[in-house]
């Protein structure tokens, strides 16, 4: 099944905005669903959910984008916005990994944001970038590159 025919089954009008989200985060993030209700739904009650079917079923598997070009327009958002998304940041170029994009893929994207988004927030978006690889590299996690 190619990405396209994956999108369109993934986004069938049938379903839930949140069964295409957890259909989504299954194939691409199985575990990001657990972990952010062990953060915040303890005080925060529904907030998982509310983001699996907001962000990935509303969102990430709508038709038109493969999964690789939503996670590169993610980053650049992201990092234009400047440094208080590192965090957010961080776990986008994790799933940007995950969904196939290479390192050079993600550090042109961010150092492109330095036009729109001004070289601190580029500058801010490269360090998260580099100690994400770092990290990988270090866990024995294989970049898409």
């Amino acid at each position: 099944m190619t990405e396209a025919q994956e999108q369109s089954r993934v986004s069938a009008p049938q379903t839930s905005a949140l069964e295409r989200g957890r259909a989504y985060c299954a194939k691409h993030h199985p575990h990001l669903e657990k972990a952010l209700s062990a953060q915040y739904d303890a005080r925060v009650p529904g907030f998982s959910e509310s983001l699996i079917e907001w962000a990935y079923g509303r969102h990430y598997s709508r038709s038109g984008l493969d999964a690789r070009t939503r996670q590169l327009a993610t980053l650049a958002a992201l990092t234009a916005l400047g440094g208080q998304t590192g965090p957010q940041l961080r776990i986008n170029i994790e799933h940007s990994l995950a969904v196939g994009c290479s390192e050079e893929e993600i550090i042109e994207i961010i150092w492109q944001m330095a036009v729109y988004g001004g070289l601190p927030a580029a500058i801010n978006g490269l360090n998260v970038a580099l100690d994400v690889f770092s990290s990988a590299q270090r866990d024995g996690v294989a970049a898409a590159d």
